[in-house]
């Protein structure tokens, strides 16, 4: 999927997303067209559709291989072996400026990946970093602390750092959601 995710009802940034019966996001500036711009920005457990208890608390027999959370049908969550595949396609002679966008992010997009900065929602329910940073979970809690951490990868529009697999965070952040088609 060649952009950030973008479904749910819009909650305001200081609100968790813990309404277990519906999908919620959160829009950067609580403004539905910055998620029509950049996507929507999700708290660990909505993204990966498990209950809401599971931000501060392990989840980990809840997770499963292919893991789809919010992903639409035939698809599922982007994990750490597919970034190391989009980094490394054919054509991307560029490495982490070959993911970025050409829109607004400093890239050049050989990948056809087309991350955006879409910033973050901090755990207190700020935002920060719009146009300068993507972030994203993976669906693996972090041995650090399965109760709070995960799993994630982000790029900066002015940095090459490449995420590294030991990379990880608080599952409350609100952070980006890409999608992987299913092999069939």
């Amino acid at each position: 999927m060649a952009e950030n995710l973008n479904i749910g009802e819009m909650v305001p940034g200081e609100n968790d997303q813990n309404n277990d019966s519906k999908i919620e996001r959160y829009c950067y500036n609580n403004d539905t067209t910055k998620c029509d711009e950049f996507g929507g920005l999700y708290q660990w457990a909505e993204m990966m559709q498990l209950p809401s208890r599971c931000n501060t608390e392990s989840c980990a027999d809840l997770i499963q291989e292919n893991h789809q959370g919010i992903c639409p049908d035939g698809w599922r969550l982007f994990n750490f072996n597919d970034y190391v595949i989009v980094i490394n396609a054919e054509g991307n002679d560029d490495g982490v400026k070959g993911m970025r966008s050409t829109y607004g992010f400093s890239g050049t997009n050989s990948s056809g990946f087309s991350l955006t900065g879409a910033g973050k929602r901090t755990k207190k329910g700020g935002v920060e970093r719009l146009k300068q940073t993507i972030y994203w979970f993976y669906p693996q809690e972090h041995e650090y602390d399965e109760n709070l951490y995960v799993r994630n990868g982000y790029i900066s529009s002015t940095t090459d750092h490449a995420p590294q697999a030991s990379d990880g965070d608080e599952k409350v952040f609100g952070f980006s959601v890409r999608c992987t088609k299913l092999e069939e």
